[in-house]
């Protein structure tokens, strides 16, 4: 009698060996990085040594500031020029100024920009396009030669030596780019949104407040960012409008470290500028994924 014998073939998994790379492939691989390193040390260098001569220089008294080069450390740490520029600079009374003047500047930007940006991208009516193109128009008008006219406004209508006049200007001067990009991100939002609302009984008042407003929230973020840094850092309209040393706003105050035939105390004005500039740097870095977002929202359809 012949027995059979039954086998079954069982089928083992096969071990998952990874790849291993040889030497001379983690040799290459780590050349090809190196180009992506140098540029990141070099960006990091470019924007980093500016911030650390400004701090240095903000602990230095003038003699060591004028004999010593900018890059070197200060020979003694002088930590009163922060207590000098605050009180030279009379940073607590330009500070609030630039905030009574950028605040209501970006309210007024921020509202009247993003509703033209709607009547102009969502309502359909004869001759939008010839408006969108007059307020782009106004981005290429040099605020220098319309100064002189302005002021003689202000002064008629009396309200020279407030407030006012910086924020009209900022105003004006904010709306042409803030009704553009609006008008851009109001573009890449489905126009049937807007019209399932009017279906629903909903007015064009309502829509644009219930509707299209929460829906440019990262854009309207974007904008009021950047008109920020405009308004915050300008120099030339607060120095002419401003009229009195009360209505001073932060980039006027800084003039008040020159003294006497143009002398400069540098220690107390670098001082000055470290706490002006890495406040707004704090801010930046905050919001910094919001501004992202709202600068990818406007891309979304041309």
């Amino acid at each position: 009698m012949t027995s059979t014998l039954d086998t079954t073939a069982v089928s083992t998994p096969r071990r998952f060996e990874p790849h291993r790379r040889t030497p001379g492939q983690a040799v290459m691989r780590v050349l090809r990085r190196i180009p992506t390193w140098l540029t990141v040390v070099v960006l990091v260098v470019v924007f980093a040594y500016p911030l650390f001569w400004m701090v240095i220089n903000s602990f230095k008294s003038n003699s060591d500031f004028l004999n010593n080069p900018s890059y070197a450390m200060p020979e003694v740490w002088q930590w009163s020029n922060y207590a000098v520029a605050w009180e030279t600079g009379n940073l607590a009374t330009t500070i609030t100024n630039s905030i009574i003047v950028t605040i209501p500047s970006l309210f007024f930007i921020v509202l009247l920009g993003t509703a033209a940006g709607f009547a102009l991208e969502v309502l359909v009516f004869k001759g939008r396009g010839t408006i969108l193109l007059l307020f782009l128009a106004g981005i290429m008008i040099p605020g220098q030669m319309i100064i002189l006219p302005l002021f003689n406004s202000f002064f008629q209508l009396g309200i020279n030596g407030s407030h006012w006049p910086m924020i009209l200007i900022y105003t004006a001067g904010g709306l042409p780019l803030t009704v553009f990009m609006m008008a851009t991100y109001f573009r890449a939002i489905p126009r049937e949104i807007f019209e399932a609302s009017t279906l629903d009984g909903a007015s064009m008042v309502r829509a644009f407040f219930s509707i299209g407003f929460p829906m440019m929230r990262n854009a309207i973020l974007t904008v009021a960012i950047v008109q920020f840094f405009l308004i915050w850092n300008d120099l030339l309209i607060a120095l002419i409008f401003g009229g009195k040393k009360s209505l001073n706003t932060i980039q006027v105050g800084l003039l008040n470290f020159s003294g006497e035939y143009g002398a400069i105390n540098y220690g107390p004005l670098f001082a000055a500028i470290c706490i002006t500039v890495f406040g707004i740097l704090i801010l930046y870095l905050f919001l910094n994924q919001r501004i992202m977002k709202g600068l990818a929202a406007g891309a979304v359809k041309g």
